[in-house]
């Protein structure tokens, strides 16, 4: 991932409106079977379910555009999904969490059809058989069991054009015979992520502004292979493979930077002009099996299900930041400085599940279960520096030169156990109460740094009580309470003490002392008629994980004061903070089905509570220029607007021609870097079917509304203010072809056991 794409990311953990993470895997409970209904929206006990097979939206459309029209859901960078009231989204597929990164995982669901999907559950407050981590939330994605042996499958291709042009492409097929199914899929795609930025940072004496483009070019391909067999009528064997690689060659970051000096009183001292040229080499694979065993137990569902899994992540990066000068001829080909970093990360997991499922005959439920995770990481950081001018931009007799390698080792054993109990006492009542067991055991050691890196030790455990209690008042009505409290645990990458550099004196910092936050969820829902509902939401979040933005004059510890004024986007544990929100919203088929409206509206109200005034990971601190020290607060409180409207027009008797309005508004809200100011998009669609073809075109963010700004003022001086432009209006154009017999079944869902630790590889 590219520097400023990590800086993007943290924009986005700041907002509870339905949007990747980013990102990644979690182990869960196998959910049963596929219900057909005429409701294609509905509140279940413990999740909301959006029966897409019962939806005009769904043939044509990839799994990603269908997941952007489900109710409580939606994407403001068309790459991560939110849930309306969560940090995040954990995507689900029958019931078992992906085994792809972020990225690959956008990809994989950009380049799958959406016609085998049945339905779409929308999990706010996962049960303790769930092993997710902060206010998480799930989205599952149910896919058709259709009835015969045979063999089916699809082809899709498009192509999209914003700033640059992009090509997907990918190939799915099903076989079912007798007792053998097998489902596989192969995708691909090649594209150019564009972004511009403009950075400014300073004092009223000091101004630094940075203003440029970066251009990252990708090449994706991977997929999967599941091979199920029914050993008899109750058990089966499984085995499970995913592979995606990923290769960013020639990635470049070009700002021009300027830095303007002032005397104190207020007349112009200096201004000076670099150039930053950065030019980063990327490749990662992303393989995992997963071997498992089921055996039903009696006709009322019980059952006995056990996994075994290895994940191997591998990451390769080499970069070439320069900061060139004016020189001579002032035509920026001289060298002020110049950093090379080779930075690898390479992930082994080894992981088990075992789950056990008692289901008795008055409606009663125990579920029992354990995991163990054992997680390495292993990455050999390098570093070298060069330095072949002074401050004045002069030429130095002979260059400095200097060599920071790290290796750092990271080792982690998690192990985990649940129960579960769930009883529905009449028609019209139901709870389910359990608890999650943790005990976590880390490692982190450097064999060639500083020493407060040579050893990181963290063992703690936690208890995490959950409880849901669903009421239907009648028919009509039905209201619902839901508490969690999770861990968030850090990524790996989070961990790995290493500095990615924007320019010079601008650049994010890793921090391998991060430890675990926690949260603690609560959400009320009333519903009503299945059409309409009311989310009341609260999430405390303690010693949250985040990026804060530190500046100033560096101080190190020997009492050293840096010449230039430095801007550290550093990943540490800042504070506490509380995020509550209340939203309406329908889910409605209208005029004889000619059309299909979601439509969500809502207040969020942020209250964050933190302060930071040394670097973590160095004892750095940072003062003005009259050597006072300068702490980074944000102890603001922020109430916002959030809207989302999904609609699908049909526009023949036929049921051939769609067209699709979306459109979707964020309010300023502050986050952990400062003021995020609104946020919109308007986004229209017209699709055609014909036979066992679709044909479609998308126009993204048609009003160019979808930029991203963020400013902050602290009490001290200091300022900070980003615009990000990732070039989101674009048009899409694609094929589907489905063929084969259409109604081949899988022989069941299968969770895998690795799929807890993913989450954390991004």
């Amino acid at each position: 991932m590219k520097t400023p794409i990590l800086i993007a990311a943290i924009f986005f953990n700041g907002l509870t409106f339905a949007q990747e993470k980013k990102s990644d895997s979690v182990k869960t409970q196998n959910i049963e079977g596929v219900t057909i209904t005429k409701q294609v929206f509905k509140k279940q006990s413990d999740r909301f379910v959006y029966d897409v097979a019962a939806s005009p939206v769904t043939k044509g459309n990839t799994t990603f555009d269908i997941l952007k029209q489900t109710p409580l859901l939606s994407s403001t960078d068309d790459k991560t999904l939110k849930i309306a009231g969560k940090n995040n989204a954990l995507i689900y597929i029958n019931g078992r969490k992906t085994n792809m990164d972020a990225d690959s995982l956008v990809q994989f669901l950009k380049n799958t059809p959406a016609e085998n999907i049945q339905k779409i559950e929308v999990i706010t407050v996962p049960g303790s058989e769930f092993q997710v981590e902060s206010s998480d939330g799930i989205i599952n994605i149910v896919l058709k069991k259709k009835m015969s042996d045979g063999t089916s499958g699809n082809m899709r291709m498009s192509n999209s054009q914003n700033k640059f042009n992009s090509s997907n492409a990918s190939f799915s097929v099903n076989y079912r015979k007798d007792k053998l199914g097998i489902s596989a899929n192969l995708s691909g795609s090649e594209n150019i992520q564009p972004q511009s930025y403009v950075l400014k940072n300073g004092t009223d004496l000091v101004k630094n502004e940075s203003v440029g483009d970066i251009n990252d070019p990708n090449k994706n391909i991977g997929g999967y292979l599941n091979i199920d067999y029914q050993l008899n009528d109750k058990s089966n064997l499984a085995l499970s493979w995913n592979s995606w690689a990923n290769k960013s060659y020639n990635s470049t970051i070009d700002l021009f930077n300027t830095l303007t000096e002032y005397n104190t009183n207020g007349s112009l001292k200096k201004t000076t002009y670099t150039k930053t040229q950065n030019k980063e080499d990327a490749r990662n694979y992303n393989n995992s099996v997963n071997l498992n065993y089921e055996i039903k137990l009696d006709s009322l569902g019980s059952k006995f299900n056990a996994n075994a899994a290895y994940l191997n992540y591998r990451r390769f990066q080499y970069s070439d930041n320069r900061t060139l000068v004016p020189g001579k001829f002032n035509d920026y080909s001289t060298i002020g400085k110049q950093i090379i970093q080779n930075i690898p990360q390479v992930i082994n997991n080894f992981s088990g599940t075992v789950d056990y499922i008692q289901k008795f005959k008055n409606d009663f439920t125990v579920s029992i279960g354990g995991n163990y995770n054992k997680t390495k990481t292993d990455n050999d950081t390098k570093n070298y520096t060069t330095v072949f001018t002074d401050e004045n931009q002069e030429l130095l007799p002979a260059p400095e030169y200097s060599e920071a390698p790290n290796h750092f080792i990271y080792d982690e054993n998690i192990y985990g156990a649940y129960l579960t109990l769930e009883k529905k006492f009449s028609d019209k009542f139901s709870g389910k109460v359990g608890a999650r067991y943790e005990i976590t055991n880390s490692l982190g050691t450097s064999d060639n740094a500083s020493p407060e890196y040579s050893r990181i030790e963290r063992n703690y455990n936690n208890l995490l009580p959950y409880l849901s209690l669903n009421y239907a008042i009648n028919d009509k009505n039905n209201i619902s309470y839901a508490f969690s409290s999770r861990m968030r645990r850090p990524s790996f990458w989070e961990l790995n003490p290493v500095r990615n550099y924007i320019s010079e004196y601008n650049y994010t910092q890793n921090n391998p002392f991060v430890k675990a936050s926690s949260t603690y969820n609560q959400e009320l829902t009333y519903m009503y008629k299945n059409s309409y509902f009311l989310i009341l939401n609260h999430s405390y979040v303690k010693d949250q994980i985040t990026q804060v933005p530190l500046q100033g004059y560096v101080k190190s510890l020997d009492g050293k004061i840096s010449e230039q004024n430095m801007l550290r986007y550093i990943r540490t544990n800042f504070g506490d903070k509380q995020e509550m929100s209340a939203m309406v919203g329908i889910q409605k088929t209208l005029f004889k089905q000619y059309l299909t409206m979601s439509f969500n509206a809502g207040v969020q109200h942020n209250i964050n509570n933190g302060t930071l005034a040394v670097d973590p990971t160095t004892g750095d601190t940072f003062v003005d220029i009259d050597g006072k020290e300068l702490v980074y607060t944000n102890k603001v409180k922020s109430t916002s607007l959030v809207i989302t409207s999904n609609n699908t027009l049909r526009l023949d008797k036929k049921k051939t021609w769609f067209l699709g309005v979306n459109f979707f508004y964020v309010d300023k809200q502050q986050i952990e870097l400062g003021m995020l100011k609104n946020l919109m998009s308007l986004d229209l669609s017209i699709k055609k079917n014909w036979n066992d073809w679709t044909f479609a075109v998308n126009l993204n963010d048609v009003l160019r509304t979808n930029v991203v700004e963020i400013e902050d003022y602290q009490n001290n001086g200091n300022y900070n203010y980003i615009k990000n432009d990732m070039y989101r209006r674009s048009v899409t154009v694609s094929l589907t072809y489905s063929f084969g017999n259409q109604k081949v079944k899988k022989v069941r869902d299968i969770e895998a056991a690795s799929d807890a630790i993913k989450n954390r590889t991004k």
